[in-house]
């Protein structure tokens, strides 16, 4: 029996938004980088420049679908100790202070399955996630993790590609929550100048077929990727280039470099809703 996708944070917080305004953004953060102890720091710095939500990266030692700056920044984060649990403490802690936009972690499957699924559902609903995003966990084959996480009052995020048949974007639209995550390029994370006309193509495929918000990931960096993607989707993952600021910066508060960049990217003039 199918459990139903539960109300999280994700639905209030987009549906409080202006349809077709400019994307908001969804800041991606490596737990545990650049120190083992800033991420519940990150993510307010993330709430406090006007992000709609937030990406908590877990670690892990084979991530295949991370590019070279978030292989790093999680190699880094591994060697100074940072594991699943801990990452959802840290979650926890940043709901302590304060921290009220919803919170996707995105963990590659063994480490859901070294702690156990129902233990990792119970662990992250009560640490105060509210989706959970696994890249390398195919729709077909997540019926245990969904059920699971709905249980706990969790969204299951999807990720669609470019490549995806739309048969099986249909059949992985039907079951999603939380929002869908689509998908910009073919191949893996990074900074990239354009988005190019397949994943334009890809969001308008995702919105005839479902109104759960779609937010378009994998090379998204700037402003202008915001504006280019108005009236095509709701948001807009930021991973790689907000951690090579960081990594930049590293004289600096991670926090407020965090901040600093993210307000740079969802602020400025904008057109008119279309």
């Amino acid at each position: 029996m199918t459990t139903a996708a539960p109300a999280t944070r994700f639905d209030g917080a987009f549906a409080a938004r202006a349809s077709r305004a400019v994307p908001a953004v969804i800041p991606y953060f490596t737990a545990g980088y650049p120190r083992r102890d800033v991420t519940s720091a990150l993510l307010l710095a993330a709430q406090s420049a006007g992000c709609v939500a937030v990406e908590v990266g877990i670690p892990f030692s084979d991530p295949l679908a991370d590019g070279p700056t978030v292989q790093q920044t999680g190699w880094t984060a591994l060697q100074q100790g940072m594991t699943l649990p801990l990452a959802l403490e840290q979650v926890r802690d940043a709901r302590a202070a304060g921290l009220r936009i919803p919170v996707a972690v995105m963990t590659y499957f063994n480490p859901v399955l070294s702690l156990g699924v129902e233990e990792f559902a119970h662990r992250a609903a009560g640490h105060g996630v509210d989706g959970v995003i696994v890249p390398d966990l195919p729709a077909d084959e997540a019926g245990e993790l969904r059920t699971a996480l709905h249980r706990a009052g969790l969204a299951l995020i999807p990720l669609v590609a470019p490549t995806t048949p739309p048969e099986r974007i249909a059949r992985i639209v039907d079951t999603a929550s939380g929002f869908i995550y689509c998908v910009g390029v073919t191949g893996v994370t990074g900074v990239r100048e354009t988005i190019a006309d397949e994943a334009l193509e890809l969001l308008d495929t995702v919105g005839g077929l479902t109104p759960i918000p779609r937010a378009l990931g994998f090379g998204i960096s700037k402003r202008a990727h915001l504006l280019q993607l108005q009236g095509h989707a709701e948001a807009a993952a930021i991973g790689s280039a907000l951690l090579q600021a960081i990594g930049r910066a590293s004289e600096h508060d991670p926090a407020d470099v965090a901040a600093a960049f993210l307000r740079s990217v969802s602020e400025g003039p904008a057109p008119e809703p279309v």
